[in-house]
């Protein structure tokens, strides 16, 4: 069988209301991807990958996730090795909670720690932006070192808290930076990758990134 007629990895991409569907399903589709734009448990659960998008407002994602059982579908995913990628809110909600406007939301807690208000002095980051890319990354395998990335929010993980475990291999975390304040850009853990920002709008290093994330799959 040649490179060519190897079947397509089919991606669910979660709709659960929470925007940007369109763009990430044209971002996939071109770096080989089957997608499915689907809030049916059985698809999600079932397909090679599983994409969980976001944006707005963490406590609005978690109550769209929450009426259509998403917690559950990445927790099952997740429980037999299968991989989730999340995108922007869609990382965010996998940590513990998410402070925002002083309400205190609780995410899945696929991470231990806060999203919260970045400390910088123009808000939202919007634009284009370099990550600190960690050394062995499949993700941003084969991306240069300099390339940018788009970001569009107001709040972040500024502190990564899960200690290390000698058993386990560590995530790579990898960082990013505006207006002096440092917070998570991406991480990699095992079959549960997220970013901060949009590989879907940013260019060519975005669809790389996909690309990436889609022969893992």
């Amino acid at each position: 069988m040649t490179a060519n007629d190897m079947p397509q990895p089919h991606v669910a991409l979660l709709d659960y209301g929470a925007g940007n569907i369109r763009s990430a399903q044209r971002a996939l589709e071109q770096v080989g991807a089957r997608v499915s734009v689907t809030a049916d448990p059985a698809i999600a659960v079932e397909a090679d990958g599983l994409l969980v998008p976001g944006v707005g407002a963490f406590d609005a994602c978690m109550r769209g996730l929450q009426a259509m059982q998403g917690g559950r579908i990445i927790g099952q995913r997740l429980a037999g090795g299968r991989p989730v990628l999340g995108i922007c809110v869609g990382m965010q909600i996998l940590f513990e909670h998410g402070v925002e406007h002083g309400i205190d939301t609780a995410g899945l807690a696929e991470w231990p720690g806060t999203v919260e208000k970045l400390q910088a002095p123009v808000l939202p980051h919007m634009g284009w932006n370099t990550v600190d890319i960690v050394g062995g990354s499949r993700m941003f395998d084969g991306i240069n070192v300099d390339e940018r990335f788009y970001f569009v929010h107001s709040y972040g993980v500024r502190e990564w808290t899960l200690k290390a475990d000698e058993f386990i291999a560590p995530p790579l975390v990898h960082w990013s930076e505006h207006g002096g304040d440092k917070f998570v850009a991406a991480v990699e853990n095992g079959p549960l990758w997220a970013t901060q920002f949009h590989p879907e709008k940013s260019g060519d290093a975005g669809l790389h990134l996909l690309e990436n994330w889609v022969k893992t799959l």
